[in-house]
């Protein structure tokens, strides 16, 4: 029996490299390299419980993602802006791997990218966070590189923080302060990414140099507060707030997400025919949300 090819997960305790390595362990086709700043954490020290190889890399630093590739077969490259906020940081790490990859051979270099927003708007729109992906997409698919470009939607989860529902003063209704007007806004679990990616890995002739748009769910903000009223009890409602009172909240990097909201109402490509077939598991915001009430108890 030939041996199991590596496919090294980077930000392996993270939302997105989290998922991939319990899906990959899961499925156990491949081995599996599971990359963390700090394998002696928690999180790094229960994925080796689970099975994975777990190393130490910071994604800034050549030799370490080298040491982390080697011997690899495929991996899965997810860069974290929130970080450092800055664009070139994250393009810097993402051509870093890229390169290596090249140098090293590797068959499959699954990416976790976004639009460039500030090249297909023209100048009009800036959203650091996708268009620092967009380009390292575009620089993958210039070095020849064999890649596969997975690009998230919305977050669930950002319903328990960055969307987080607001009071009413009043004690009425909880607001859903998310401007994109009636534009039906795309989204999906990061927590159902996992399986997708091992579905792309073990079909590369049907997604090698492809960009796959996720999504599970397509929903107005009203449809969104519909639901959450429906599961959790209490009354919700879609704040009607527009991308030009977002831009001036006042908090950092506010200006930047009232451009993804613009660039969301412009309905960027998302399958979710084609998300469902990557992993037929994969919920529904009203799935999601009533398998994770409790977490919201605290509204």
């Amino acid at each position: 029996m030939a041996a199991r090819k590596l496919i090294v997960v980077f930000g392996a305790t993270g939302g997105q490299g989290g998922s991939v390595v319990r899906a990959l362990l899961q499925d156990a086709s491949f081995q599996v390299r599971a990359v963390t700043r700090n394998p002696q954490k928690p999180a790094g020290e229960e994925l080796s419980r689970l099975g994975a190889q777990v190393v130490k890399a910071d994604l800034s630093q050549k030799g370490e993602i080298e040491a982390a590739l080697q011997g690899a077969y495929g991996c899965f490259f997810v860069t974290n802006f929130l970080e450092h906020f800055s664009k070139d940081v994250e393009v810097q790490q993402g051509k870093i791997a890229v390169d290596l990859a090249k140098q090293l051979g590797l068959k499959h270099f699954v990416y976790s990218g976004l639009e460039n927003v500030n090249k297909l708007t023209g100048g009009k729109l800036k959203v650091l966070h996708f268009d620092s992906k967009g380009e390292v997409e575009e620089y993958l698919r210039d070095n020849g590189v064999p890649f596969t470009s997975v690009r998230m939607p919305a977050y669930f989860e950002n319903f328990l923080t960055f969307f987080k529902p607001h009071s009413e003063a009043s004690g009425g209704a909880y607001r859903l302060n998310i401007p994109v007007g009636d534009v039906p806004m795309d989204g999906m679990s990061v927590a159902d990414l996992g399986p997708i990616v091992v579905s792309v890995l073990k079909a590369p002739k049907d997604y090698l140099g492809k960009t796959i748009g996720l999504s599970s769910d397509r929903l107005t903000i009203q449809q969104y507060s519909e639901v959450m009223s429906k599961v959790l009890g209490k009354p919700f409602r879609d704040g009607k707030m527009s991308a030009e009172v977002y831009a001036k909240l006042g908090f950092p990097g506010a200006e930047e997400f009232a451009d993804m909201f613009r660039f969301y109402m412009m309905k960027p490509d998302r399958d979710i025919v084609l998300t469902r077939r990557l992993n037929p598991a994969v919920r529904s915001f009203e799935q999601w949300l009533s398998e994770n009430k409790e977490a919201f108890a605290d509204l």
